[in-house]
């Protein structure tokens, strides 16, 4: 069989097989899923403002906002679309006219427009939410589609709630708003319920159904934290387009991790052999500038962009990085814009690390001055949860005057 051909945009036509096809588009919902995060919403201007730091990024497609929601979010899809040329610019719009038509109006005159239109396609959605039918839903979506592609060339469609829709639904919607005109079609994990290996095989089903004729795409939520975990499931069973957020905000638990599923392909890429278009050293940046304009930083631990993702206390971490900085680190933290790692000296710090600060700081000791310096420190430590450079520097200058003395 021969390879399949890349596509360079998300416009260009696919060709079979798509699954052999190892450039996968990400899809940044920072500035609608993510801003859905209780507390994170943002002006038109913030949005403009984070928009440009995620265009240097490298992001292949940006979702600025749901027009219908409101004045803000129609002003900034529109404003967003028009400025940033060189991005595939969405907007949200349920499978109703009213949506679709304020969305194409917001993407009006946009140089790479996208309408993403959706709807709940699991039994307790259809049931309680909806109180439609699996038909009832399935021609919404499709006259939801071709309604779309009269205004744009590109439309993503989004079965809400895929994860808990029969494999068999699934296939139907997908199948039928492909034809409708859909190069993209997302099966959402819409409540962070599946599983890697049930999700890897929902994902695979479609993408064999739909034969290369559209991109399927993966939008997974953190309600148990497995959403990063699961987008790379699908992508490794042929999704090529995986929607994420920075610092994985979004609704509840929020959404999978810009930042950790890009670099878990960069780092891992011998078992995950996929390429994205992202600048990594960028993402430490577009991190720190959606924790100023939000307020919500990341948690201390939240992998590659925490404050202490690049941080190491134990004495025995410590002694090892200082002796080949791969023992215990896995990724060169300015590969993803970090400026350096940092050795935090607290109880659990050895003499190593101590030693090394104190002659950065301009006190190098004796092995016995480092000695007296240590137990000095720890009994120090076991009052204070930190010790600044000051009072180490002056712990080692008593340390150096006694031994003189």
């Amino acid at each position: 069989m021969p390879a399949a051909t890349l596509p360079t945009t998300l416009n260009e036509e696919v060709r079979l097989p798509m699954s052999t096809s190892d450039r996968v588009f990400v899809f940044d919902t920072t500035l609608r899923d993510g801003e859905q995060s209780c507390g994170c919403s943002m002006t038109v201007a913030e949005k403009l403002r984070m928009a440009k730091q995620l265009v240097d990024l490298g992001v292949d497609v940006l979702e600025a906002g749901f027009p219908i929601a409101s004045e803000g979010d129609f002003e900034a899809v529109g404003k967003v679309a028009r400025e940033f040329s060189g991005v595939t610019v969405a907007a949200l719009a349920r499978c109703s006219p009213g949506d679709i038509e304020r969305a194409a109006r917001a993407l009006d005159k946009a140089p790479r427009p996208r309408i993403h239109t959706f709807i709940a396609t699991s039994p307790i959605h259809l049931k309680h939410k909806l109180k439609k039918t699996e038909e009832q839903a399935l021609e919404e979506a499709v006259k939801a589609v071709e309604l779309a592609r009269r205004y744009v060339d590109d439309v993503e469609f989004s079965a809400e709630d895929a994860t808990r829709t029969a494999p068999d639904a699934l296939e139907r919607f997908s199948r039928a708003v492909v034809t409708a005109g859909a190069g993209v079609v997302n099966l959402p994990d819409t409540v962070g319920y599946t599983i890697p290996n049930e999700y890897g095989a929902i994902i695979g089903r479609v993408v064999r159904a739909l034969e290369g004729r559209a991109i399927v795409s993966v939008h997974c939520h953190d309600d148990l934290g497995l959403a990063v975990a699961n987008s790379l499931a699908g992508v490794q069973a042929g999704a090529r387009q995986v929607e994420c957020t920075m610092n994985g905000i979004g609704e509840r638990a929020g959404n999978c991790s810009l930042e950790e599923v890009v670099m878990a392909m960069r780092v891992r890429s011998d078992v995950l052999p996929f390429e994205t278009g992202i600048n990594t050293p960028h993402l430490f940046p577009a991190s720190q500038l959606l924790s100023e304009i939000i307020g919500v930083g990341p948690q201390p631990n939240k992998a590659i962009v925490g404050r202490n993702a690049f941080a190491h206390e134990a004495g025995i971490h410590q002694d090892g990085f200082l002796k080949e900085r791969t023992t215990y680190e896995i990724m060169e933290p300015r590969s993803v814009g970090v400026p350096e790692s940092r050795l935090v000296l607290g109880k659990h710090s050895g003499r190593h690390a101590l030693a090394d600060r104190c002659k950065h700081l301009g006190h190098p000791l004796t092995t016995p001055q480092v000695e007296a310096l240590y137990r000095r420190f720890i009994a120090l430590c076991d009052h204070k949860k930190w010790i600044s450079d000051e009072e180490i520097a002056t712990l080692a200058r008593e340390v150096a005057s006694t031994a003189a003395a």
